[in-house]
């Protein structure tokens, strides 16, 4: 057709067809209609989910609900919602506890070596609320799941060879003597706050065995950045799994909170890249140093020169979060392992003069010590193991089930399930240990250990996905409660107030953790 019969034709048309105003109309309620559509599914889905989940924990004994907290307000995340769990596990259930975290959001906690066995036995990934931990550590093992968890965990395995952690033993013992100089100038019978001074301390033997890098963040003090971030990270953390709108990430990203941790996690994620660039660097120029440096292999050489079966190695973004976790579960949870230790046994003397004398009667006045000598301290690590089991640094581990899970007494937990193994609860448990509260490291003896459930004392998690550095932090904890035992005895600072623990990420004492010090002559 020419030009004219096409005018024609589509002019004939045009009559026929809604104006342009009325095809706006048409699209806008198409859009509206499938936004109706798609949040209707979303609200039955939720629905659908919430009644199987309120059904499945209509099975278990629970204590009364607040209609909008839950539990939240009567139970908190500190000593105080710790001694209430424990009321609760004698007067309703010693295996199960449903705990509601607002009125939608339910964990089932175990609080058995039977039940939390069943848990610790799968390699279900971790609960939603390891997703608040995502912008921080990324897609590292802690917080990874799947087939990239699974492959991981199989790169990074060789990082914890006994081979590899060997040499780490000198490099604790360098990080400790740096500690206990700076203890030698305070005065005698004053007192220090163990947490700030034992974080510094397994921050710089972390930098060390990690990424090779020594620091100065002993002496600098609480001016780290990385320390403050740290605990302003875990701070916010907790803030958000408490406060249920925050569980949105819409609404977290738009609060004060949410704003605060970004900045947060940009100074941390600074930290490690900078790291991570100089050390390839090095690579790149021989730096001569680095020649002194390969004396031994450290977490970072791990990283680089991890290979899957293809040939395929870590991408930039995946060294980056694996060094993030590394550094804060390898540091943080290990400064709180010694940090207790060592109040126990102030608290102990009687305990604490004889690991004095295993340390003394070791070493023979050496400062260093060597991998051969870790063995070697039966009662030091039965007082650090039962320090564990009364404050375990990691309290809680939580999943979220992909598929149904069935406990030895025959309950079910359906898919969707979020199911929590409560440690620290566990630990105390009274059908397993007798008097749970006396600090006794006499339990952890081969005698009394040998008939124990294998899921009585689990500091470390078990199974598949139990801690990966858990050698590496008994190695520490040995060496730094041995060379401190040795130079320092410890008494309790009674004018401080008594560590009231707070449940964040790792355990930690409210108002610090006060010790007098005076010089062992």
């Amino acid at each position: 057709m020419d030009g004219p019969q096409t005018s024609q034709v589509l002019q004939h048309l045009s009559t026929y067809l809604p104006p342009a105003a009325t095809w706006v109309h048409l699209v806008g309620f198409t859009c509206l209609a499938v936004l109706v559509v798609h949040l209707s599914i979303r609200i039955l889905r939720f629905v659908s989910w919430q009644i199987k989940m309120r059904n499945s924990v209509k099975q278990f004994t629970a204590p009364p609900k607040h209609w909008l907290f839950g539990h939240v307000k009567v139970a908190p995340m500190n000593e105080q919602g710790f001694q209430t769990r424990l009321e609760w596990m004698k007067a309703y259930s010693a295996h199960y506890l449903p705990f509601w975290i607002g009125p939608f959001t339910v964990f089932n906690n175990c609080n058995h070596p039977d039940t939390i066995r069943t848990i610790l036995g799968t390699a279900e990934p971790k609960s939603m609320t390891y997703r608040f931990l995502g912008p921080w550590l990324g897609d590292g093992l802690l917080t990874s799941k799947g087939s990239k968890w699974h492959r991981n965990r199989r790169l990074l395995t060789p990082a914890f060879h006994f081979e590899i952690l060997k040499p780490y033993v000198t490099l604790f013992s360098e990080s400790t003597n740096v500690l206990i100089d700076k203890w030698s100038r305070v005065a005698a019978g004053s007192s220090v706050e163990l947490f700030d001074h034992v974080s510094l301390l397994t921050l710089d033997s972390m930098l060390k065995c990690s990424l090779g890098y020594r620091s100065d963040c002993q002496t600098d003090g609480q001016s780290t950045p990385y320390i403050r971030a740290v605990y302003e990270l875990s701070r916010l953390v907790l803030e958000r799994i408490q406060f249920f709108p925050y569980h949105f990430d819409f609404i977290y990203n738009l609060s004060p909170s949410g704003r605060r941790f970004r900045e947060q996690c940009d100074i941390v994620h600074g930290i490690s890249e900078h790291l991570i660039r100089q050390r390839k660097k090095a690579l790149q120029d021989g730096d001569a140093r680095e020649e002194q440096r390969r004396k031994y292999l450290d977490f970072l050489d791990i990283l680089l020169q991890a290979k899957d079966e293809d040939g395929t190695g870590l991408t930039d973004a995946e060294i980056r979060d694996e060094v993030d976790t590394f550094l804060f579960e390898g540091h943080d949870t290990t400064a709180s392992g010694i940090s207790w230790a060592l109040y126990h046994l102030a608290k102990h003397p009687e305990y604490q003069d004889r690991c004095r004398r295993e340390a003394e009667g070791l070493l023979q006045g050496r400062t260093e010590m060597t991998w051969e000598d870790l063995s070697k301290l039966p009662f030091i690590t039965m007082c650090i193991k039962e320090s564990l089991r009364i404050r375990p640094p990691v309290p809680n581990i939580s999943r979220s089930l992909t598929k149904t899970l069935t406990f030895p007494d025959g309950k079910t937990l359906p898919e969707g399930s979020l199911v929590t193994g409560r440690i620290i609860v566990t630990h105390h448990n009274h059908l397993i240990w007798q008097d749970p509260e006396v600090y006794d490291p006499l339990r952890f003896s081969p005698e009394r250990s040998k008939d124990r459930h294998h899921h009585a004392f689990v500091p470390f998690s078990a199974g598949p996905r139990n801690c990966i550095g858990q050698n590496f932090a008994m190695n520490e904890m040995k060496v730094a409660v041995a060379l401190i035992l040795q130079r320092f005895r410890l008494e309790l600072d009674e004018t401080k107030p008594s560590p009231f623990f707070l449940q964040q990420l790792i355990l930690r004492a409210k108002d610090g953790i006060w010790i007098k010090l005076t010089p062992n002559n």
